[in-house]
């Protein structure tokens, strides 16, 4: 396995903090493609004889914007929003903790396998907040398309489920947030730390580098995120979304998609995911290293 450049002491606190500051950057930047993206997941099936609801993209985009307006788009933005800062602030402490836990002298450099598996302890680390919000925010933004408004908003969502069905329903798809987001946020990090060392010229610092070449990074990391991780996304917002009942796990899921509309369909949203996934994830990064900066800056001995 190659190297990443030894350096400074990790300090899981600051990573908290600026992890916070990406996920508010990520989530402005990127919550319009993700309600388009989950409106194509759980579009309702058709039969030939039916026009479909949204044939793309660009379609959902259009007639999302005609019918309710540019905020539209921010449908549901309450939940993550309430989620996403401190989402990514655990992902970014859980990656700082796993890199603290594995490098026993900051003079070691970390291998790129140390990298991979502190970037799965980050995707862990967030399940609990991920799979409730998650779960909110699809039904949120499903309802739009139904026509039938059963929920007022994101804590009027989350106090029914919870009263129709206890803290299992508000949980719903747990393991498929797991099987998303562990791999995939090793994947995320180890990319992003890769691209930078490949970026950063002979004998300078990985810390010195310049906005464009984190922005490159970062986005690079989100694009390759999402090739692994889409297809359980699509299997998760259609099992959080679906009807009490309707599913029994995972497989049922997979096995009903896949016999129902091909193999394709686990990369339903594909285009929307990855117009999101560069410029959410470039500013999710960029917005992380400039609070780094500042915390480093401001707290140098934290």
């Amino acid at each position: 396995m190659g190297e990443t450049e030894p350096g400074r002491r990790i300090s899981p606190v600051k990573n908290f903090v600026a992890g916070g500051v990406a996920g508010a950057c990520l989530l402005f930047a990127g919550h319009p493609l993700d309600t388009i993206k989950v409106r194509l997941q759980t579009q309702p099936k058709v039969s030939p004889t039916q026009y479909v609801l949204y044939t793309g993209t660009y379609d959902c985009f259009r007639k999302t914007v005609s019918k309710e307006g540019i905020l539209g788009l921010y449908r549901g933005m309450g939940a993550p929003l309430a989620g996403v800062a401190p989402m990514m602030a655990i992902s970014f402490f859980g990656f700082g903790l796993g890199k603290q836990l594995l490098q026993s002298d900051p003079n070691i450099p970390h291998t790129y396998a140390q990298i991979f598996m502190s970037g799965m302890l980050g995707g862990v680390f967030t399940t609990v907040i991920v799979a409730p919000g998650e779960r909110i925010k699809c039904l949120l933004q499903v309802q739009s398309t139904s026509g039938q408004l059963k929920y007022a908003g994101p804590v009027d969502c989350a106090i029914r489920l919870y009263k129709e069905q206890g803290i299992r329903s508000v949980y719903k798809g747990t393991v498929l947030t797991l099987i998303r987001d562990v791999p995939s946020n090793g994947l995320y990090f180890l990319t992003y730390e890769y691209v930078k060392r490949l970026l950063t010229p002979e004998g300078e610092s990985v810390h010195h580098l310049s906005t464009p070449k984190i922005i490159l990074a970062g986005g690079t990391a989100g694009i390759l995120n999402w090739v692994i991780a889409l297809p359980p996304d699509v299997l998760k917002s259609n099992f959080q979304t679906a009807a009490d009942g309707r599913y029994r796990g995972l497989m049922d899921v997979l096995k009903e998609l896949i016999r129902e509309e091909g193999a394709r369909a686990l990369y339903k949203g594909f285009t929307a995911v990855m117009l999101r996934a560069f410029p959410a994830n470039a500013a999710c990064f960029l917005g992380f290293e400039v609070a780094l900066k500042g915390l480093n800056w401001l707290a140098p001995g934290w």
